[in-house]
């Protein structure tokens, strides 16, 4: 092991102290966390409660007004672009290329910051491989479904911090456009590709379920405030209930995994919910 990689072992990957932003009227922050290489964490909270615009603060794609992110160590500010992307992998919620593009052009997109990439196209084909795309290999993206299109973008994301160790992926929303069967094949596929690297994996997600199985801690967001951080299990319930406001059981399937549902006809008194024309 290089001195390097035990570098980055010993300190945080992410840390955010009180980041706060303000856009018009509203206040967003201020947002405390720490990520640390190889952890798995899901952002769940209402419609509008801000999630998106903390994973924005988080890849430095809006800009803090109050406290301060840091990444290895380093103000998030001082980093280049090209540093930035080597780094960390952001999934948006939309994204948009223009029509017509090929989709092993999108892919190795990702790899935009190297100016020499010697292995670039059997980076793009694993990373198709990774995300379930390599059959839509030499096709254009407006001849693709919304969900081969959300494929391919993931292809790029995994083509990005192929080569690297120990990064940052960002991902907003990455399974809604997917059918069940292929966001349970992806959603293994993303766990291999950021376990096989001590990649961080920070994702906003509305399944409970999926948050719950697949990741290790919580960061419940709501009225554009962090709320809590929680493990990822069953005893995460109680903080559900009252982020979501909403009852929720539980019951265990024969192979033995916990699943959560909501009881019906047991709503509690639903919260006011603050920027829902802003973010998710």
């Amino acid at each position: 092991m290089n001195p390097a990689t035990i570098n980055l072992i010993n300190q945080p990957l992410l840390v955010m102290e009180s980041a706060s932003l303000r856009l018009g009227r509203h206040h967003f922050g201020p947002y405390t966390l720490t990520l640390h290489a190889g952890e798995r964490v899901a952002v769940l909270g209402p419609s509008g409660a801000g999630k998106t615009t903390l994973l924005k603060l988080a890849s430095r794609e809006l800009h803090h007004s109050g406290g301060h992110i840091s990444l290895l160590g380093r103000d998030i500010r001082h980093y280049s672009l090209r540093e930035m992307s080597r780094r960390r992998a952001v999934l948006a919620q939309t994204t948009h290329v223009a029509f017509g593009m090929q989709t092993e052009l999108v892919v190795s997109l990702g790899r935009a910051a190297l100016e020499i990439d010697p292995h670039l196209t059997t980076i793009v084909h694993n990373a198709m491989q990774l995300a379930h795309a390599a059959h839509l290999a030499g096709r254009k993206m407006d001849q693709l479904s919304g969900g081969e299109q959300a494929r391919i973008h993931l292809a790029r994301i995994f083509a990005q911090l192929w080569d690297i160790e120990q990064g940052l992926v960002m991902m907003d929303e990455p399974l809604a456009a997917l059918d069940p069967g292929l966001q349970g094949e992806l959603l293994d596929s993303m766990q291999s590709y950021a376990e096989a690297r001590g990649h961080a994996l920070l994702a906003i997600l509305h399944d409970i379920n999926q948050a719950l199985h697949a990741f290790d801690r919580l960061l419940l967001v709501n009225n554009g405030q962090l709320e809590s951080q929680v493990k990822a299990d069953l005893h995460a319930l109680p903080a559900l209930q009252s982020l979501y406001g909403i009852h929720l059981g539980s019951l265990m399937t024969p192979d033995g995994q916990a699943v959560v549902y909501r009881k019906k006809n047991a709503a509690l008194t639903a919260r006011p919910q603050a920027h829902s024309h802003l973010n998710s």
